[in-house]
């Protein structure tokens, strides 16, 4: 199937691994140009040089810039340009007890988490709008929906992520421009496989046996595994294309069957 992203201009947020890194490289991979993102120079430089080696000829850049620094992120917004596929994808995600979440650890969750969105948005929809096409895609989280007890800073951000993407379709009514997000379920980025690693060196058991036995642990998952990077930018790739037209304010599941509601 032809996704109609050839001459497309992407930037993706938080994209030099995981979940954002499957997601530009879904993205070249359908002929769309491409600028990743990350927190310093050097895990850009080494992304860019990943995708170009994977799609030689293929359009990708890298702007880095950390969402905790304001002077940066004006620096990338300036440097940007203009922008058809905007996807919200950095974020910060840590487990931790609510009697231990300070304030500044709230604050630097929603800062990264929901005001990077914000920014973006309001740096590139009126674009998008003026030339009426564009699609802007917000990575949230099942957590945003069913928010854990011990991820309340993190859930609360994916909620609001969840309401600002509804708010902003509403700004996009009667053009070719769309706001959607996608609740993604437990994926096995780089980071979560980090903590896996380090939980399972700590506790002297092989990683893929705690990796199954976190898995196995949630009862109302319907995939009874984790979700891969790519099976997300899947998603992430139809709902960029002018395909996905009549989906617009829409929260969109790739979380493994793992919510239980029918909505």
């Amino acid at each position: 199937m032809d996704l109609e992203l050839t001459e497309r201009r992407a930037f993706v947020s938080g994209s030099t691994q995981g979940i954002g890194y499957a997601i530009a490289k879904a993205l070249l991979g359908e002929g769309a140009s491409v600028v990743v993102n990350g927190r310093r120079d050097e895990t850009v430089r080494i992304a860019v040089e990943r995708l170009q080696a994977e799609f030689p000829g293929a359009s990708v850049s890298g702007i880095a810039a950390d969402f905790e620094r304001p002077a940066e992120v004006a620096r990338l917004l300036e440097a940007l340009g203009e922008v058809d596929i905007l996807v919200n994808n950095v974020g910060l995600f840590g487990v931790a007890p609510f009697e231990d979440i300070s304030d500044d650890d709230w604050h630097r969750y929603f800062d990264v988490n929901v005001m990077s969105g914000v920014r973006l948005a309001r740096h590139l929809l009126p674009g998008m709008l003026a030339r009426n096409r564009g699609r802007v895609v917000f990575i949230s989280s099942e957590s945003g929906v069913n928010v854990p007890a011990d991820m309340l800073h993190y859930g609360m951000t994916k909620a609001a992520m969840l309401a600002v993407s509804n708010g902003l379709a509403k700004l996009t009514r009667g053009t070719e421009v769309t706001v959607n997000s996608v609740l993604g379920g437990p994926t096995y980025s780089d980071g979560v496989a980090q903590v896996v690693e380090q939980l399972a060196g700590a506790q002297g058991v092989p990683a893929d046996d705690l990796k199954a036995a976190i898995i196995g642990g949630n009862q109302t998952s319907l995939l009874q595994r984790f979700i891969g990077p790519a099976e997300i930018a899947n998603l992430v790739l139809y709902l960029s294309s002018p395909l996905s037209s009549a989906t617009n304010g829409a929260a969109l599941r790739a979380d493994g069957g793992v919510l239980t509601t029918t909505l």
